[in-house]
C-alpha cells in the first residue's frame, strides 16, 4: 500500500486543491489544503502515519449541493460530525451532527448529498489494514481480539461522549514533532479500545435474514413514510402495511436502515424543514408544523441536534451568496 500522504496529496492536488502554509488553527505536522476556490470554501487537513493510519479534519463548504459517489480505501474508519448538513444514500440515512460513524471501507461504495453554504467539520480517523491485522497481531499475539466486528456493530452512535471528546482532543492538539507523532499514534490505539470496549457492553443483536419479500415490504413502509412523515405515524399502523408482528418489523427496519423507526421519521421531516428554510419564507413556526412538530421549540432543539445550527442560523448560511 502506498505511504498514505502521498495517496492523499495526489488525490486532492488532482482534484483543484490547494496545498498551504501551516497555520495557527491546525498541527503543523500534518498537510493543510484549500477546496478549490471556484467550488467552496475551507480547509482540509490530514496527517498520515506510513501505511497504518491516517487522521482528518474537515473545515468547509460548498457554494452548491454537492454529490458524491466513491469507493474509500479498505480501512477501519471512525467520523464524528460537529457540522454537518446532507444524506447518505442507500440506505437513505441523514448525516447528523454530533455522532460518532464507524464504517468499514474499501467494499461498497458510499453516496452522500452535502448541502450548499453549510459548514462541514468533521474530525475522522482512517485504520489500515497494516495496522489492524498485522501490527496489532503481532504485538497482543495472544490477546488480539479482530476489531472488524466492533466496528460493523456500532455503526452510528449518538451516545459515545468518550470517543467525541478523544477526536476534538485530535483536533485541538498543537505539539509538534516526536511530542505529536506520539500523540497522534497513542489516540489511534485508544480509539480502538473504545471501540472495542463499547462495543463489548452491547447487549449482541442476532442479525435476521431479510427475504426479497420483508425486502419489499419495508420498502412499502419507507415509501409510506416518505410521503405522510408531518402525520402522526403510529408503530403499530407501519406494522400492517409491511404485515409483520411488531418484533420482526422493528428488528429488520433497524436492521436495514440502521436507525429506529421513530429517529427515520425525524430524518425526513428534517430533511424536507431544510428545504422549506431554504427555499420558502415561511417562518420558524410555520416550517415546524409543516414538518409535524407541534412546537416551535422542539423542532428547533432537534435541528440544532441534528446540524449543529438552529434553523435560523441555517438559513441565514444557506441562503448567503
Amino acid at each position: 500500500m502506498p505511504d498514505i500522504d502521498n495517496y492523499y496529496k495526489e488525490n486532492l492536488l488532482g482534484n483543484g486543491f490547494q496545498e498551504e502554509a501551516p497555520n495557527e488553527f491546525f498541527n503543523p505536522i500534518g498537510k493543510l489544503y484549500s477546496v478549490p476556490a471556484e467550488i467552496g470554501k475551507g480547509v482540509y487537513w490530514i496527517y498520515g502515519q506510513k501505511d497504518l493510519y491516517d487522521i482528518k479534519i474537515h473545515d468547509f463548504y460548498f457554494y452548491e449541493d454537492s454529490f458524491f459517489d466513491f469507493k474509500s480505501r479498505e480501512c477501519l474508519g471512525i467520523c464524528f460530525y460537529e457540522s454537518i448538513s446532507g444524506e447518505e444514500i442507500s440506505p437513505y440515512r441523514r448525516l447528523t451532527a454530533g455522532c460518532v460513524k464507524c464504517f468499514i471501507g474499501g467494499y461498497k461504495p458510499c453516496k452522500t448529498i452535502v448541502h450548499k453554504n453549510i459548514p462541514i467539520r468533521t474530525i475522522d480517523i482512517e485504520i489500515m489494514p497494516a495496522y489492524y491485522e498485522k501490527y496489532l497481531q503481532e504485538t497482543f499475539p495472544n490477546e488480539y481480539v479482530d476489531p472488524c466486528e466492533a466496528f460493523h456493530n456500532i455503526s452510528w452512535v449518538d451516545n459515545f461522549p468518550e470517543m467525541i471528546s478523544l477526536l476534538r482532543q485530535i483536533w485541538n492538539y498543537r505539539e509538534n514533532g516526536m511530542a505529536a507523532k506520539l500523540f497522534y499514534e497513542g489516540k489511534v490505539a485508544e480509539a480502538i479500545s473504545l471501540i472495542i470496549e463499547y462495543n463489548g457492553k452491547q447487549k449482541g443483536i442476532q442479525e435476521v435474514q431479510v427475504s426479497k419479500q420483508d425486502m419489499k415490504s419495508l420498502e412499502n413502509v419507507t415509501a409510506y413514510i416518505n410521503d405522510h412523515f408531518n402525520c402522526d405515524i403510529s408503530v403499530d399502523h407501519l406494522c400492517r402495511i409491511a404485515c409483520m408482528g411488531r418484533t420482526k418489523f422493528k428488528t429488520m427496519f433497524k436492521q436495514v436502515y440502521e436507525c429506529t423507526v421513530t429517529e427515520y421519521i425525524q430524518q425526513r421531516r428534517l430533511s424536507h424543514s431544510e428545504n422549506l428554510l431554504v427555499s420558502t419564507d415561511f417562518t420558524i413556526e410555520q416550517i415546524a408544523a409543516a414538518i409535524g412538530y407541534s412546537n416551535a421549540g422542539r423542532f428547533a432543539g432537534a435541528f440544532k441536534k441534528s446540524t449543529g445550527l438552529f434553523p435560523a442560523e441555517y438559513r441565514k448560511m444557506a441562503q448567503r451568496r
